[in-house]
């Protein structure tokens, strides 16, 4: 397991609008995920409002989990979306990781959460959404305490290097 000091994981589950990406960060309160979990709640800005994820209201996740929309809402249904499936998967998701041992060992009260989250404005099944974003969420948390991808994982994917968004015409692979 990595260093509970501070793990970093990203997971994409899911094809089309419904999709889940994710990143995390899991770090100590006293270190710099709890100097930039603070910062971020503190500092919304506009169209990006991040909040304490709850398991329901009056319960938040443990750890202390801070969601950060990597959209801006387009309207009064993304913005459901947002805040209501998507943050509940990643309260789903984090419990999940939590029941399953993946932060066995961590002192769940000393370590912040952060989950940033991209929900495409297009999307529009809310139980997929909530899905996608629970397996993304325990996925992300089980990469970071993995420390996965490896980096010969890495170096064998630029083989077939492409994203939801773009995959390039060819790929070259080594140095110029």
């Amino acid at each position: 397991m990595a260093d509970p000091a501070f793990q970093v994981g990203e997971s994409f589950v899911g094809s089309g609008p419904n999709a889940a990406h994710l990143n995390t960060v899991l770090g100590a309160r006293s270190g710099p995920a709890g100097a930039a979990w603070a910062t971020a709640l503190a500092t919304p800005s506009a169209g990006h409002v991040p909040f304490v994820t709850v398991v329901k209201p009056g319960v938040p996740a443990k750890p202390a989990t801070l969601f950060v929309s990597k959209s801006a809402p387009q309207g009064d249904v993304h913005g459901r979306l947002i805040w209501g499936p998507a943050q509940a998967g990643v309260a789903a998701g984090v419990t999940d990781a939590v029941a399953d041992g993946l932060l066995d060992g961590i002192d769940l009260d000393e370590v912040v959460l952060i989950a940033a989250v991209w929900v495409d404005p297009a999307a529009h099944d809310a139980d997929e959404v909530f899905r996608n974003n629970r397996e993304a969420t325990r996925t992300s948390l089980a990469n970071g305490a993995r420390l996965l991808p490896t980096v010969e994982e890495v170096l064998a994917a630029r083989e077939d290097l492409h994203n939801p968004f773009y995959t390039p015409p060819t790929v070259a692979t080594g140095t110029a």
